[in-house]
């Protein structure tokens, strides 16, 4: 039976976000939640989820003890395979709708809406929302102050090799020809004990190495809000989509990535359009370094649910062109 929302006059929009204690899955439903917030009166409750097997019987019973005595929700929003029975069991136990953000591993038909990244290149005939990489819950504000910029190392994964010796020389030659510029770097738990002794032998007095060890929740967004530039590995595909919301004008470190995975492609998609600046020792990314102005996806997202696909007669999104500030 088709799932309809309860939208009543001077009652908020209930929304129930599902978490599984992923911090990169729970970065995308949050980003998603705070822009709803943002543009409509709504209460949400975040429900810790894990067993799969628990979720299946519940799918089969039509029965959800998660949601016992909690108000009844308008959306079920999800990211991360072990929310997906999860959404389904919940929606069937206590009605509403489900939007599930990445390609999903169950059937995309299942769920109401998903939010797919344009990289998966999905060819499904679900409901689906294409965007620009994953979303985040960065927002463009900040001083971002011209003399400060912020290095972000990734790792090896399943699109791209590591060469430390390769990296190190960029990271040397970046902060070598721009000593009026102050770099804060970082790394994240993929990224090669190797590297992180290897950075720290470089003594500049304009870099300061700060391991993802001894950051605390929000640093990253707070050093993006405080920088005009952003120089990320190409691998880390999701803080380079953060960095542009940021609003700050980003920068590639080049790794030894696949040029056939569908990541690889989307970073070039950005470099094509602009969007982004690959390093290269001649220093041409000087003149390449854009700062990308209205690149928030989650509150694009946010508003085509609620002013579209809440409406029957509209089922996508208009193209957009987002303007590029020199």
């Amino acid at each position: 039976m088709e799932q309809v929302l309860r939208l009543d006059e001077g009652r908020p929009l209930t929304i129930w976000r599902l978490i599984d204690g992923k911090a990169g899955h729970e970065s995308q439903s949050l980003g998603l939640v705070q822009a709803l917030i943002k543009q409509a009166d709504c209460q949400t409750i975040d429900i810790k989820v894990s067993n799969g097997f628990e979720a299946m019987v519940c799918l089969l019973t039509s029965t959800w003890g998660l949601g016992a005595g909690l108000p009844l929700p308008d959306l079920i929003i999800g990211a991360g395979h072990a929310t997906h029975l999860h959404l389904l069991a919940a929606q069937r136990a206590y009605g509403g709708k489900t939007i599930v953000l990445m390609q999903p591993s169950l059937p995309a038909k299942l769920f109401d809406l998903c939010l797919i990244p344009e990289h998966d290149q999905y060819q499904g005939n679900a409901e689906y929302l294409q965007t620009r990489g994953v979303l985040n819950p960065i927002q463009p504000e900040g001083e971002h102050a011209s003399n400060q910029a912020l290095i972000m190392i990734g790792g090896p994964s399943k699109h791209c090799d590591w060469d430390t010796l390769k990296l190190i020389a960029q990271v040397y030659e970046l902060v070598n020809h721009n000593a009026h510029i102050h770099y804060t770097l970082t790394t994240s738990r993929r990224t090669p004990k190797s590297f992180l002794s290897a950075v720290k032998r470089i003594h500049f007095p304009n870099l300061v190495v700060v391991p993802f060890e001894e950051t605390e929740k929000g640093w990253v967004a707070q050093q993006l809000s405080e920088s005009a530039f952003a120089w990320v590995t190409e691998d880390s595909v999701s803080m380079v989509y953060e960095a542009l919301t940021a609003q700050v004008a980003v920068g590639l470190l080049n790794m030894p990535v696949n040029k056939k995975s569908r990541v690889s492609k989307g970073i070039q998609k950005l470099i094509n359009q602009g969007m982004v600046a690959r390093f290269d020792f001649l220093q041409t990314y000087q003149q390449k370094l854009k700062t990308v102005v209205g690149f928030v996806e989650a509150d694009r997202c946010s508003r085509w649910i609620l002013h579209a696909w809440m409406q029957p007669t509209t089922t996508r999104f208009p193209a957009f062109e987002l303007p590029i500030k020199a």
